[in-house]
């Protein structure tokens, strides 16, 4: 074991985006920052790699972009075109068996049911407005339930309270009886189309191991609308220039990035979380150190079962992954005949519901729920339902029967496809693991579910950013607030610690 000359103020594990934005946060208040990173880029599961030559892809997270304020608060320049209200969005298609495809928009939506165009203003409206409130909710640091609540806490949560009000007693009420309800019955709730229900449901199951008729999928609808700023995605094969745009911001304000660098514990004495060490030997003393790593990997692995409370330890053992993502990335001569925009393969609200059963059983769906962009000649999957752990064999047999699977599928729809393609590859949830440290696969550091989210993300009691080990904070997708890309954990731990 080796210490080294660093007297750094803060130290934050894992470059992907939220650590990013918290370690930008610090630097810019002057504070000595270290990000140490496992891999040679940073970015976590916000990047854009190249496979091959040409073959340059988003390859976890699709484009996408952070929150307004902090991209105005770290002066990071990032193109936000397409994600406010009024202006022109990426269209969001939905596939149909007969070819005669759904264009989520009033126009389109009239050919299938003219009383479903007429409510599709109202429903955006709603959905925008919903999608504010929940953006003011992640912005308010839950307190600690049970525990007592704090003046600050008292204030935010006032604070919270005044916002839902001046929404309007109507907004408020749909939008708090909007978040246990299914998608299903929430989109029952505007239109009588099934083509344009099962459309919408899609984006509520999206990353999520839900299928459209579970509970709490009405809230998944609003989360990932308010990432998404709608229905599509916006900088699509541009999600590497986002955490790019914040690794520049943290050397610009005086920070250090170390990439390659593994961080293997967390060394903590007397309940203080003191220094890490690096899978090199070399252990690098803080007066903070946070982790933008999943709190399971952050707890279990890093700091460890025996320096943690057993009724902690077992909340935490707890925290439903379930993973059930893959991603095939495609790259074609160009001609594979697939339109812009977020292009989705969910016919039906029963189709959807039946492509999750089959992760409930360790199976890969057979019909699975597709949800497809293009940049220039590469066609990106995003595979469900593809579960972390599979009943009857495993990914490495696996990989060539979900490449085939997701190509046939989408062929259906677009025969051309097969020929056009020069070069493939996938990733799995294993490898989401083994590659991103995303354990079991999930995208967002833990299931956006009705038990995991605002004061019970990561666990009930802990919804804060700290930890029972002192000076030791999360600030990844799995606490409050997280899920996506948005920079709202990184963004809020800040205003923690200072």
């Amino acid at each position: 074991m080796t210490s080294n000359h660093y007297d750094c103020y803060a130290i934050i594990i894992g470059a992907g985006h939220n650590g990013l934005v918290a370690a930008a946060y610090l630097a810019r208040q002057g504070k000595k920052v270290l990000v140490l990173e496992r891999r040679a880029i940073v970015g976590g599961s916000v990047v854009t790699e190249s496979f091959a030559d040409a073959f340059s892809v988003d390859s976890v997270q699709t484009g996408g972009t952070l929150r307004p304020d902090i991209i105005k608060d770290l002066k990071l320049g990032l193109d936000t075109s397409g994600t406010s209200a009024g202006s022109t969005r990426p269209a969001f298609i939905s596939l149909q068996p007969d070819g005669n495809h759904l264009t989520l928009n009033a126009e389109s939506i009239k050919r299938f049911s003219e009383k479903d165009a007429a409510r599709w203003g109202e429903f955006v409206r709603f959905m925008n407005k919903s999608a504010k409130l929940l953006e003011k909710a992640y912005s308010t640091i839950m307190p600690r339930l049970p525990k007592n609540i704090s003046v600050s806490d008292g204030f935010g949560l006032m604070d919270l309270g005044l916002n839902l009000r001046l929404a309007g007693r109507k907004d408020m009420l749909n939008f708090i009886r909007a978040l246990p309800m299914s998608a299903q019955e929430l989109v029952e709730e505007y239109f009588e189309s099934e083509i344009v229900k099962a459309a919408i449901a899609s984006v509520a199951i999206h990353g999520s191991t839900l299928g459209p008729m579970s509970a709490g999928t009405g809230y998944t609808l609003i989360h990932n609308w308010m990432n998404r700023g709608g229905l599509a995605y916006v900088n699509v094969g541009k999600a590497g220039e986002i955490t790019q745009a914040l690794a520049n911001a943290v050397k610009s304000f005086g920070g250090e990035i170390r990439t390659e660098e593994e961080v293997v514990r967390i060394c903590v004495e007397n309940q203080i979380a003191r220094s890490v060490r690096l899978a090199n030997g070399e252990e690098i003393p803080a007066k903070v150190i946070l982790s933008s790593a999943d709190p399971k990997h952050t707890l279990l692995k890093l700091v460890g079962a025996m320096e943690l409370p057993p009724e902690f330890v077992w909340h935490t053992q707890s925290i439903k992954m379930r993973g059930s993502v893959a991603k095939v990335h495609l790259l074609t001569d160009g001609r594979h005949g697939i339109p812009e925009g977020t292009i989705v393969l969910a016919p039906s609200i029963k189709y959807l519901e039946r492509a999750y059963d089959a992760a409930k059983y360790g199976e890969i769906s057979e019909k699975p729920y597709l949800e497809v962009t293009t940049a220039g000649n590469v066609v990106s999957i995003h595979f469900q339902f593809a579960p972390y752990s599979l009943k009857s064999s495993n990914w490495n047999d696996q990989r060539a029967n979900l490449e085939n699977l997701a190509i046939d599928t989408l062929a259906e729809h677009f025969p051309n496809l097969k020929s056009k393609i020069e070069h493939r590859t996938s990733l799995t949830p294993k490898d989401l693991e083994d590659i991103y440290g995303l354990t079991e696969g999930d995208l967002n550091h833990g299931q956006l579910m009705l038990d995991q989210f605002l004061f019970m993300r990561p666990i009930p009691g802990w919804s804060n950013h700290k930890t029972p080990i002192d000076n030791l904070y999360l600030c990844g997708s799995g606490v409050h607030g997280g899920g996506g890309i948005s920079g709202v954990s990184g963004r809020n731990v800040v205003r923690i610690i200072s």
